[in-house]
């Protein structure tokens, strides 16, 4: 399909799984614990690379930034100001930014998928196997990720052990 390249379809995906990571982060019931965390930084890592990446992708535009890119930029200092908060304990501001930045790219994808001219809603009206596959795969890394996320502390397992050996 025309207009797709690598760089476009790692940062699609990379979305893609930042919408389904931040979904289960934000879900979770007790936020600070070694899974949020773990899970958190996970999620922040595959948004910058979400924000960097948008940088290189300048379709709307060749070979300009465009308005979009602008986002990009309040993305790139929304999550730094919500690490920053997370780092020095200050819970409420980093939820409230966290929250924030997730909502904006709930809306960014939701945009992407609005206009019709656009790669995404091409792809699934086009060749809806290759987007449900996407998406698909997305889901079970991101199922994966959760579920090592999950696993206990190299200290406790540790611990458990040497009681268990007692």
């Amino acid at each position: 399909m025309r207009g797709w390249n690598v760089l476009i379809a790692l940062h699609a995906l990379g979305a893609t799984f930042s919408l389904m990571v931040g979904l289960v982060v934000l879900r979770t019931p007790r936020k600070g614990n070694l899974f949020h965390r773990r899970l958190g930084i996970v999620w922040m890592g595959a948004m910058y690379w979400t924000v960097l990446s948008s940088f290189w992708v300048k379709q709307l535009r060749p070979g300009h930034f465009s308005w979009i890119h602008a986002l990009s930029v309040w993305t790139f200092f929304s999550l730094t100001m919500a690490l920053w908060a997370a780092k020095t304990g200050r819970r409420q501001l980093h939820q409230g930014w966290v929250v924030g930045s997730y909502l904006g790219l709930l809306g960014a994808g939701i945009a992407a998928m609005a206009f019709p001219v656009r790669l995404a809603p091409q792809l699934l009206f086009h060749r809806p196997l290759v987007f449900a596959a996407a998406v698909v795969a997305m889901a079970g890394v991101t199922a994966a990720v959760v579920r090592l996320a999950k696993r206990p502390a190299r200290r406790t397992v540790r611990r458990q052990e040497v009681a268990a050996a007692r």
